[in-house]
């Protein structure tokens, strides 16, 4: 009887394990992100216009940039380095200068965006 016994608790420990053993999936819909990239238009100088930003900027008396760096359009400026406001004779002969900083780099004149940190424009004479 005992041995009976035995054999009905493992049967029904056997059949308990059956349900339990079931995997239980959850499925979930991947979050959608938007990434919102606001730029602004490039800027774009005639050649008059180019001349006239390195002309009037080059009058001024500023402390050039380290000169060991390579500042190409698109690149990014470090945080450390030294931005100038366009003086206002130049914003009002190009307006479209006016929302930058510029930089003097080994006698480049180097336009920054100061929003992002972003060389706009390499001008040299």
């Amino acid at each position: 009887m005992t041995h009976f016994r035995h054999a009905a608790i493992a049967a029904a420990l056997l059949a308990g394990t059956t349900g339990a053993s079931a995997q239980t999936v959850i499925t979930t819909k991947p979050v959608q992100t938007q990434t919102v990239v606001t730029t602004q238009p490039r800027l774009v100088l005639t050649p008059d216009q180019r001349q006239v930003v390195y002309r009037d900027i080059v009058r001024q008396r500023v402390s050039p940039a380290p000169g060991t760096v390579t500042y190409t359009v698109g690149a990014r400026v470090p945080s450390d380095v030294q931005l100038y406001a366009v003086p206002d004779s130049v914003a009002v002969e190009v307006p479209a200068v006016r929302q930058y900083r510029y930089m003097m780099v080994n006698g480049r004149v180097v336009l920054v965006d100061p929003a992002t940190s972003e060389v706009v424009d390499d001008l040299s004479d």
